[in-house]
């Protein structure tokens, strides 16, 4: 631990530290400061501006009031810690991890992130849409997001369960990206960068907001990355496979589509996101060091909202949308010879939304929704190249409905209660309703307690109920349950003058009905059951500082304990600890700045019972917007100081631990014009 206390001290005193800009005040100006911030009215301190959130109960409510752990992501971060993915700016999160098999990149929540799994515990949003697929339902958050980060305006991060208002895949945590609108940029923009491993990034983008109410967006991105042209794995060490060294196997491209039109009441936002990933691991027994192992994910989606003001204490929001989904994974296999197989899966899917907001019974705000969805096209097809022959082939189509409901009652000045329940109902399982209560208490001005309660649930997949490889190593179970978790939370948040934020979170959650792989006895085939149950206990800590200089930045950590309730051991890849530190300071005011991470990873137990020992990651980025005029410039290096560390892979890899990248650089710069 010792190896990295000292950064987390140094930043801990700059978060603390008086504003140096005031520094050298006279100390009587400082104690006539402070004498006046004690005589305000308690109706002026309620006016210090606190954040607000719409994702936490689909509508727009200050943090204090929001019944979930919230955290906010602007897009302000994101550009001065030079985020590149999703994933990136996920990592910097507090009770947040990320693992990479250098195919996908899946996020962990409090502790549970099991190997290989597509990212089905978490609900994913772009302005509100649900993007998680309908064959995986998977969240993609690395270079397979279908947005470019350049265009977030800001992410909503809510933990716990959420299915009393979301429905299915609200497990752990509901992670709402918003856009950003025409008038965000009133021109045109022109973004490029480049970077390690032959990386390059180009976007183009314009906006325009007009008089009456009008705007627009329009953005088409383009990626490009060799990859590391050279990866050792010593467990392929061997002649007959190169020595253990897979040769530009590892190449990474993506395009993305974006536009977005508003007009009084109405928005239409159109999303495409296409990327290609060669994957180098060889997994599940493919042939190493063979670039044609690879993975294609395309996603895709029309939303059309309407949201409307009814007087002054009620409004409608109402939606429509169509989304496509296509997956092709090529993977070769020597059988022999050696021979391509191909999986195929395409989801098309279209539904609607209806909810009515309303404050018109006195200190009741109630929301109500409907939602339909129907999965019309849920197609899976695997088939060898040579000699062509089908191994499985599957059509499905399902619908699901569902009702919600939810009031947030002020029962007196400083306490407030919020309820509500949700039912869903799906045309292959039946029903599930879930509720979710919290309590909360502001005991003193600028202290808010939440007492919270919920469950939630995440239906099994078609992937998952349907999909066998012929009968070669696993089979299909149809008759897969739907997963459940029940989650108890306290969350304290207090907020110290205009500048300083303190937050802590102390959870238990209970699963029942996990899905995983077993071995049948009676054919030897893996099939998917409802056999696992895990329990957790955990604690987060966070504080927050800004400053009148510039200097702005936050220090958390999470203790998390996950166990398989059967086994009573430690959790697959679940850290017990995690600390993060981000600072942004000013270097040239108003002109050049730096923002510098410090990200620890507690040991993890890998799937063969190892564990990868923890590390420390340091990332630095400097970043100027007016050394030029129009343009904004920034310079990072991710892993600076050149840690060797690796992510656990799946039960699918020959490798126990899957090295990641060493230090890496990328320079960027955007133009408005």
């Amino acid at each position: 631990m010792k190896s990295f206390q000292w950064p987390y001290a140094v930043m801990l005193l700059l978060l603390l530290s008086p504003n140096p800009a005031r520094a050298g005040e006279d100390e009587q100006t400082a104690i006539k400061d402070q004498a006046a911030l004690m005589q305000m009215e308690i109706e002026d301190l309620r006016n210090i501006k606190v954040d607000t959130i719409f994702s936490a109960s689909k509508y727009e409510q200050k943090v204090t009031e929001a019944p979930s752990s919230v955290s906010i992501i602007t897009a302000e971060e994101i550009k001065k810690y030079g985020y590149r993915t999703l994933a990136d700016i996920l990592r910097s999160v507090r009770g947040f991890y990320v693992t990479y098999d250098r195919n996908y990149s899946y996020v962990g929540v409090r502790g549970f992130n099991r190997p290989g799994e597509s990212n089905t515990r978490v609900l994913l949003l772009i302005d509100g849409h649900k993007t998680n697929d309908n064959i995986y339902d998977a969240a993609l958050f690395g270079t397979d997001f279908p947005l470019d980060i350049d265009l977030i305006n800001r992410i909503e991060v809510i933990r716990g369960p959420s299915s009393s208002i979301y429905g299915t895949n609200a497990f752990f945590a509901v992670i709402n990206v918003i856009t950003r609108k025409g008038r965000d940029l009133s021109g045109g923009e022109v973004s490029g960068a480049v970077g390690s491993l032959d990386t390059y990034n180009g976007r183009l983008s314009a906006g325009a907001h007009f008089t009456g109410g009008p705007e627009a967006l329009i953005s088409g991105s383009l990626m490009d990355s060799k990859g590391n042209h050279r990866l050792y794995y010593r467990e392929f060490d061997s002649p007959a496979t190169n020595n253990g060294i897979a040769e530009n196997c590892d190449s990474d491209s993506n395009y993305n589509l974006f536009s977005k039109a508003s007009f009084k009441d109405f928005t239409l936002e159109g999303v495409f996101g296409s990327r290609t990933k060669h994957v180098p691991t060889a997994p599940y027994g493919n042939v190493f060091n063979d670039d044609r192992n690879r993975t294609i994910d395309e996603l895709g989606y029309l939303d059309l909202k309407y949201e409307h003001k009814l007087g002054d204490r009620s409004g409608i929001l109402a939606r429509l949308n169509y989304n496509h989904y296509n997956f092709d994974g090529n993977y070769m296999f020597d059988n022999p010879p050696v021979v391509a197989y191909r999986v195929l899966a395409v989801g098309d899917w279209w539904g609607g939304e209806m909810q009515l907001t309303t404050t018109a019974i006195t200190n009741n705000k109630i929301i109500g929704g409907l939602e339909y969805e129907d999965n019309i096209k849920q197609d899976q097809k695997s088939y060898a190249d040579v000699p062509s022959s089908f191994v499985f082939e599957d059509k499905r189509r399902s619908e699901r409905w569902a009702a919600y409901l939810q009031d947030e009652l002020l029962v007196s000045k400083n306490v407030s209660f919020n309820a509500g329940v949700r039912y869903d109902h799906y045309s292959t399982f039946g029903g599930s309703t879930n509720p979710r209560i919290s309590l909360l208490y502001n005991p003193l001005d600028k202290t808010t307690l939440k007492f919270l309660y919920g469950t939630a649930f995440r239906v099994p997949n078609v992937y998952e109920l349907y999909y066998n490889d012929g009968g070669y190593s696993t089979k299909a179970n149809p008759d897969l349950k739907p997963e459940k978790i029940t989650t108890y939370e306290i969350v304290l948040e207090q907020y110290l003058g205009e500048t300083l934020r303190v937050s802590a979170a102390g959870f238990r959650y209970e699963t029942k009905d996990l899905i995983k792989f077993e071995k049948d006895p009676t054919d030897n085939l893996l099939v998917l059951r409802n056999t696992e149950e895990v329990s957790a206990n955990g604690l987060e800590l966070e504080l927050e500082k800004t400053s009148a200089n510039g200097v702005a930045g936050r220090i958390s950590y999470t203790y998390q304990k996950v166990i398989n309730d059967d086994t009573h051991e430690w959790s697959v890849n679940s850290p017990r600890q995690l600390a993060k530190f981000n600072l942004t300071a000013p270097i040239v005011q108003d002109a050049l700045l730096v923002g510098l991470e410090e990200q620890y990873t507690g040991k993890r137990k890998t799937v063969a019972g190892n564990n990868d020992g923890g590390f420390v990651i340091t990332n630095l980025t400097l970043f100027s917007r007016k050394l030029i005029k129009g343009v904004e410039m920034s310079a990072s290096i991710y892993n600076l100081l050149d840690k060797t560390y690796g992510d656990p892979g799946n039960a699918g890899h020959a490798q126990d631990i899957l090295e990641q990248d060493g230090r890496n650089y990328r320079f960027k710069a955007t133009y408005n014009f």
